[in-house]
């Protein structure tokens, strides 16, 4: 019988694990101070050599880390899109805190397990802390639970089947075939559109959404929600949740928070609201009325990942009633530890086992403060101001209509000849910017207009970064304008 050895050949040591964290470490650091230096995005995504390169890794040997990490580094240097460099104005993709990303080495290397609150009692805790007080700057009462998902469309989900075990009794035991008629709910034609894939996830369907066009200033039409209301009742549907979008990705709209919560109330509707990216703003206390209205909901989504600035994924899902929360979870079984007083995570959320989230949060929420944060959020809301003026005095024009920096812009000429032909040169436009390397943007259509979409996100975007990104749209909008 082979002798069995007293170290597997996984344990590579704490000697050997420094140094690999040295390595790593070093390469992170040398990126986030040169990736300003380099273009934002590769001009083409270069799957070709990353599959060539990929094929001299055929796991049959290891070779040493000190070649496999600055190999890895490289290529995720080299073809991909850093969100990290201060002119990413495109989708919510934060560049992380460095608080945020010792964070997940201290969670990565401790390892805890949260979904007995006995495993892990200290990283529990930590969470609720947390939690607690993000509920608190929403004006959630006290006694608001949540947890910890993978992002928006995790707490999103969840919300929905909270709902639905709020509205209707059976629906933990027989699902929807044992509802009374056909259940719907009701959501912005600008927000999110995971709310499509959550209804067929929780076998509602599809069709079950209803997506309500929009106004002026692309926030859910509350006249076209009443009578979206008002057929679903004369058909036999079963409404059961309302949705506001505080911060909709295209356009940063937020939907009339106060109206809705009152619609919900009237209707005996769940009303959740997804604050994905736009909660964050409750931290400032200047534009924390921005979100009124928050504080009547059911439920809330808000994404630490986004405006927070924490690593992906760090979502968050907050809900006023626990015991509806626990009714949808809850469940028992022999090889779990005893129930905890404390409250066992895994009977509260969709996740079982699940990684310690909340830490990265909690050490950056330490080291700043709630006034750190608020003094980002208003400065970022100040650049967006500043980059709306400015792409004004160059000729464009802005479609959206909100105080949150999210800044979409059209060619008002272009718009003149036609929407085809608008959309065409629109993304034309953006495409140049993006294979320009000089920056990131997006095209858009808010309420079926095109446009140029751009967001700031990154801490790290100053003037200057305003100024580079509005002479790439100049030069891009002078190379394609042979197309009008």
């Amino acid at each position: 019988m082979t002798e069995i050895q007293e170290r597997g050949p996984l344990d590579a040591g704490s000697e050997e694990g420094a140094r690999l964290l040295g390595i790593a470490a070093d390469l992170v650091v040398r990126h986030a101070e040169g990736v300003a230096d380099g273009p934002v995005a590769p001009a083409q995504p270069g799957t070709a050599w990353i599959r060539e390169w990929l094929d001299g890794y055929d796991f049959h040997a290891g070779r040493p880390a000190e070649e496999t990490l600055p190999e890895v580094m490289d290529v995720l240097r080299r073809w991909g899109v850093h969100t990290t460099h201060p002119r990413y104005f495109g989708l919510f993709n934060p560049t992380p805190t460095w608080w945020g990303v010792a964070g997940e080495l201290l969670a990565a290397g401790v390892n805890p397990q949260l979904a007995a609150y006995s495993h892990a009692p200290a990283a529990v805790e930590i969470e609720r802390h947390v939690l607690r007080f993000l509920a608190d700057r929403l004006g959630l009462p006290a006694t608001t639970e949540g947890s910890f998902t993978v992002g928006g469309a995790e707490a999103n989900q969840t919300a929905v089947v909270v709902a639905l075990t709020r509205r209707f009794g059976s629906y933990a035991e027989h699902g929807v075939a044992g509802l009374p008629g056909r259940p719907v709910f009701y959501a912005s034609a600008e927000s999110h559109l995971a709310w499509l894939k959550i209804a067929h996830l929780t076998g509602l369907g599809r069709e079950a959404v209803r997506l309500i066009p929009v106004d002026s200033a692309h926030r859910l039409d509350l006249t076209r929600l009443r009578a979206a209301h008002r057929a679903d009742l004369d058909a036999g549907r079963t409404p059961f949740l309302l949705v506001g979008t505080a911060g909709t990705t295209g356009g940063g709209a937020i939907d009339p928070l106060p109206e809705l919560a009152e619609l919900a109330r009237a209707w005996g509707l769940h009303f959740h609201v997804d604050a994905a990216w736009g909660g964050a703003v409750s931290l400032s206390d200047r534009l924390r009325p921005l979100l009124a209205g928050i504080e009547r909901a059911d439920s809330v989504t808000v994404d630490a990942h986004k405006w927070l600035s924490a690593p992906m994924g760090a979502g968050t899902f907050l809900v006023r009633h626990p015991g509806a929360l626990a009714r949808s979870f809850r469940v028992t079984t022999a090889y779990m530890p005893a129930p905890e007083a404390a409250g066992d995570p895994y009977t509260t959320s969709v996740q079982w086992s699940r990684r310690f989230a909340g830490l990265k949060v909690f050490l950056a929420l330490a080291a700043v403060g709630q006034p750190g944060y608020a003094a980002q959020i208003e400065r970022d809301v100040e650049l967006g101001a500043l980059l709306a003026d400015r792409l004004a005095e160059h000729g464009w024009r802005r479609v959206n209509d909100t105080p949150l920096p999210v800044v979409c812009v059209a060619d008002p000429d272009v718009g003149a000849l036609g929407h085809e032909h608008s959309v065409r040169w629109h993304d034309a436009v953006a495409e140049h910017v993006v294979h320009s390397g000089q920056a990131w943007v997006s095209p858009v259509r808010l309420a079926g207009r095109p446009a140029v979409r751009l967001c700031l996100i990154s801490h790290r975007t100053g003037p200057r970064d305003l100024e580079d990104v509005v002479l790439a749209l100049g030069k891009a909008r002078a190379s394609v304008s042979v197309v009008r």
